[in-house]
């Protein structure tokens, strides 16, 4: 966990102590954040490009580890 922000530590703890809710499709959950920021015309070209990047790979290894 120490390689995560602080952030991301926090929501973290908070869904482990029940204070926010789990998402069972972590997966379905994820890409549909990247989605979201790689459509965001408010968020710089760079950040758009991770983000897609980073989808882009989660659904390649999903299709073939399936």
């Amino acid at each position: 966990m120490e390689k995560y922000c602080d952030l991301i530590r926090q929501r973290y703890s908070d869904i482990a102590s029940g204070d926010l809710g789990y998402v069972p499709d972590a997966l379905g959950c994820v890409l549909k954040v990247l989605n979201e920021m790689a459509s965001n015309e408010a968020l710089s070209q760079s950040i758009r490009e991770q983000a897609a990047y980073a989808a882009a790979n989660l659904l390649v290894s999903d299709y073939v580890n399936e």
